[in-house]
């Protein structure tokens, strides 16, 4: 549906219609769906009900395909597959960087094997990340931004970062052990894939190919227009300075969000078949995208 014409044709046989679009509150997703928030960008007879929450919370209601469209982790799209399938932008990949190992103190390589490790969620891909780097830790799962204060109180021994905890850790006196992407850039030469976003399969190939189009769209205007989708960004995360908002969004607002490439596709499915091949999905899962 990438020519004027079909979209239009497409367009006019749209009846209106609202789906339900569920992303988290978090920098990056923020500044993607800005346009589609706020009116930015026409969406014809399409309109979008808005809803945020961390991305858990999203992954376990995509069990259940409580959301039409919703952002979700890769590690939980191998439960969802059959029920979502990917649209081709507005992933969040991290170059050679990505979810923090951290602990109050060095533990070294094999320091983590046996630890109690807070971790931001069952579903995550920072989990099962966690796991193929050390499958012998005690997970300890917590919300993701009361990991650093539960290795403080000595709940767990250690924790993983996701968000904006990979660059404030350093101010709660916490110490890196490793860095999850970086590891993961070492072991595949590949970007880290954390996260997409999935469409209902029944709602129809012709709404998801509209769909991920508008979707484009508005990650482009707000490319175009950053300053101010920066701000809106800002509003709906948990106090972040504009420098540490604008660090985190380019960190994962990036060339792969636009599209996934041969490369970022690659890496999703290298992230699900380790998985599998490691024991800790339970069935091999082929990622599947909106063509």
């Amino acid at each position: 549906m990438h020519s004027p014409v079909a979209r239009e044709t497409y367009a006019a046989q749209l009846h209106v219609r609202e789906l339900k679009l569920a992303h988290s509150p978090d920098p990056d997703d923020a500044f993607m769906f800005y346009a589609l928030a706020r009116n930015k960008i026409p969406t014809d007879n399409l309109t979008f009900a808005h809803y945020m929450e961390d991305i858990e919370a999203l992954n376990q209601k995509a069990l259940e395909g409580v959301y039409d469209i919703t952002a979700i982790s890769f590690h939980a799209y191998a439960y969802v597959a059959e029920r979502y399938v990917l649209l081709p932008c507005g992933a969040s990949f991290g170059d050679r960087y990505g979810p923090l190992v951290v602990a109050r103190e060095p533990l070294g390589r094999r320091g983590l094997k046996g630890k109690r490790v807070a971790v931001p969620g069952k579903l995550t891909t920072a989990y099962l990340l966690l796991q193929l780097y050390e499958p012998e830790v005690q997970p300890v799962f917590t919300r993701f931004d009361l990991v650093a204060a539960s290795i403080a109180r000595g709940e767990a021994e250690a924790g993983v970062l996701i968000h904006e905890g990979q660059l404030t850790f350093g101010r709660q006196g916490l110490t890196k052990i490793v860095d999850l992407g970086e590891w993961w850039y070492e072991e595949t030469q590949l970007p880290l894939p954390l996260g997409g976003n999935g469409i209902c399969r029944s709602l129809g190939s012709q709404t998801a190919h509209y769909v991920a189009e508008l979707l484009r769209e508005s990650i482009r205007f707000s490319m175009a227009h950053r300053e101010e989708a920066l701000v809106y960004a800002r509003q709906l995360g948990r106090g972040l300075d504009t420098v540490t908002a604008d660090r985190f969004v380019s960190m994962y607002v990036n060339e792969w969000t636009l599209d996934y490439g041969q490369r970022g596709r690659q890496a999703v499915q290298m992230l699900l078949d380790q998985g599998f091949e490691k024991g800790l999905l339970s069935h091999r899962v082929k990622a599947e995208f909106v063509e």
